[in-house]
């Protein structure tokens, strides 16, 4: 981005949310990107019946926590960057304090911790509701660099070359 200005937090948010669009599992249960203050992310999931796992107690599944604090804190590391790149995940810790249960909406914020040449160390938590935490994620992700992510990915991202 030697020639543009970074992008502000609204054309982030309009960017991440392009990028939960575009992943099928996180589009079809209708991922929003709430705010986003780089590197800092803040994502909702609506309530739905397909997120339970323990339909007799109410309760959701571990792997749409586990899917959801993955999907946060890879946005926060989009935003944590100079420049947009690929950088897949290359571990993600999950606590659980407490299940999360049906009928809620589940938050999830995210937060770029260090940047390294090689590594994006993250963390993420989830929740219900305010001050009671579902979950906690340490996120490890690798970064690829320049040569190894696809030409036109921010782009792709923004929806124009002015941030790419």
């Amino acid at each position: 981005m030697p020639n543009a200005s970074p992008p502000t937090a609204d054309e982030w948010r309009t960017a991440l949310t392009r990028f939960v669009t575009v992943i099928p599992h996180t589009r079809g249960l209708g991922l929003d990107v709430v705010s986003v203050d780089p590197p800092e992310v803040i994502m909702r999931l609506p309530w739905q019946d397909a997120l339970l796992g323990d339909v007799e107690r109410g309760l959701v599944h571990g792997g749409v926590l586990t899917m959801l604090l993955d999907t946060v804190c890879g946005s926060a590391v989009l935003c944590g960057l100079p420049e947009p790149e690929v950088c897949p995940t290359l571990d993600l810790r999950v606590d659980h304090y407490r299940p999360a249960v049906a009928g809620m909406a589940i938050l999830a914020e995210a937060r770029v911790v260090r940047v390294t040449a090689s590594m994006v160390f993250t963390e993420g938590t989830l929740w219900q509701t305010p001050g009671r935490t579902i979950a906690r994620g340490i996120g490890n992700f690798v970064r690829l660099g320049a040569r190894n992510t696809p030409p036109g990915f921010g782009e792709a991202l923004f929806g124009d070359a002015d941030h790419a």
